[in-house]
Parts: structure tokens; sequence; C-alpha cells
């Protein structure tokens, strides 16, 4: 109860409104923990633009002085330009792919009934509860033998790690589009059929557009994967074909280690994965949200 401040009288609170108190731990909850998770980012900004002394005997909060010769240095330490243009082909043809596989594979289990469809569905699920490691020696030695019988260098080559990553973001990006496909009522492909369309056009003219939020969110999810991984991409590549997670390795040697060139290097390697996600977040969360409630 408070009272009316024109009339004096006692109106009852809505039992709606948060208690006061509650609302400032809320507050002060959610100030420290984006202060926490600003802090890294503050950390990794500051210290690429200090000197090497700032950063490799003792860490300070505030540097001493500010440069930005280590945006420079990074392309001289290491080749990073070259791991820069691996990382974007191999991250790049494996969405492609991924997507272009997903879209198919998806549109023949929402809208068609043959034969060992639920296996197949279930089969494509159960490969997301293993731990990727796990793949990790029986896909070397599979690479190696295909090697040694056909000629085909998929170890130490960019096919193979495009291959490899396929084995991980392909199985969920069919089974985030069941869902979307399933969401996009049947009737327009019936509509569609009617006026003359085959089944490809259909899915192409009809189906597609309508799941674009979905097949976005594929893409983001399947690029993220590939950018990003580092134990594959170890064992899966040699100098020529190493990409941006290993690469950050070469700034660190057995004398010394690189830190404000580090900092500076994942940045730059931060860039393509922010801004596509912010140019791309309505539509992936729409995709993730309309995927999964139908």
């Amino acid at each position: 109860m408070h009272s009316s401040p024109e009339t004096g009288t006692a109106v009852p609170r809505s039992p709606m409104a948060a208690p006061r108190s509650f609302v400032w731990s809320r507050r002060i909850f959610l100030t420290l923990l984006t202060a926490f998770v600003l802090l890294p980012v503050y950390v990794m900004v500051s210290s690429s633009l200090k000197p090497l002394e700032d950063v490799s005997s003792e860490f300070r909060w505030m540097p001493s002085g500010l440069t930005i010769r280590p945006y420079f240095d990074i392309w001289e330490t290491v080749p990073l330009a070259k791991y820069f243009v691996n990382s974007l082909i191999v991250a790049g043809a494996a969405t492609v792919c991924s997507v272009i596989i997903a879209i198919f594979a998806a549109y023949a289990v929402s809208r068609y009934r043959f034969r060992g469809k639920r296996l197949f569905t279930v089969s494509v699920l159960s490969t997301q509860m293993f731990p990727g490691i796990l793949f990790l020696l029986p896909l070397f030695l599979i690479f190696v033998n295909i090697g040694n019988t056909t000629g085909v260098a998929l170890f130490g080559s960019r096919g193979g790690l495009i291959l490899t990553y396929l084995t991980f973001s392909l199985p969920f990006s069919i089974w985030m589009l069941i869902g979307y496909f399933d969401s996009v009522p049947r009737e327009l492909d019936e509509a569609a059929l009617v006026d003359g369309c085959g089944p490809l056009k259909a899915l192409f003219r009809v189906v597609v557009p309508a799941a674009i939020p979905g097949i976005v969110a594929v893409a983001v999810y399947a690029f993220m994967t590939a950018w990003g991984e580092v134990l594959f991409a170890s064992v899966m590549t040699n100098d020529t074909t190493r990409t941006l997670a290993v690469g950050l390795q070469g700034y660190s040697t057995q004398n010394d280690v690189y830190w404000n060139q580090i900092m500076a290097a994942s940045l730059v390697v931060s860039v393509p994965v922010v801004a596509g996600f912010l140019l791309l977040q309505r539509y992936l969360v729409t995709g993730l949200t309309a995927g999964a409630v139908k």
C-alpha cells in the first residue's frame, strides 16, 4: 500500500511491481556481470596498444605509453596474411557446403516419407553426443590411407580440413533446418506445385525464401565452428595450409612471447566473426527460436 499524491488515499501496490530492493540487486548483479565479461576485452585491447616491456615483465592496468606498432608487426613476425587467407577459404567453403547439403537433406526429411527416415534423423542427432577428439585419429588414418591408395592428398590440405569441419557442422545444420522447414506451411509447397513448379523449383522459390533466418543461423554456426577450431587444424595442416587459430602460436618463441602482438592479432582475427554476427544478429536470433518452436 502507498498513498496517492493527489488524494492522499491509500492505493494498493500492483502485484506485478517488483520490490525496490530486488530491482537494485538486479542492477548491481548485471553491472558486475557486464564488468566481468568486458574485463578480458579491456585487457586484450590495452595490451595490444602497449610496448612489449609493459606486458612481458609485469602487467600494468594503465599503460605507460600507447603505440599501434604491434598492429603492423603482427604481419611481419608470422605470415598472418597467408593464415588469414587459409582460414577464409576453409571456413567459407565449409559454410557453403554445409548450408547446401543441409538444405537438401532437411527438405527431404521434412517433406517426404522414405524407409529409414527415423533412423537417419536419430543417427544425425546422435553424432552430437560424442566429443570431437574421438574423431581425430580415425579421420587422420582415413585421410592418410586415401592419400596412399588414390594419390589424393587430403591430409595437410585445405580440402581435408573442409571435410573435417563438415563432420562437425553438417549434422547440427541438418537437424536445425529440419525443425525450421517443418514450421514452413506445406500449403506453400502445394500451391507452388499447382502453379507448375517442380520439387526443386518449389524448394528454391518458396521454401528457401521463407526459411532465410534459419539458413543464416546455420551458416553463422558453420562459419564460427570452422573459424576458431584449433585441435584438428593443428593436426591436419602443415606450414602451407595452417589457419589463423593455429598460426597465433607463432608469436611465442623459445626466447620470448610477444604478448602485445598476440593480443593485436587476436583482435584482428575476431573482426570478421564479430562483424558478421552483428550484421546477421537479427536473422540469427529469429532462426534459432523459430527452428526450435513449431
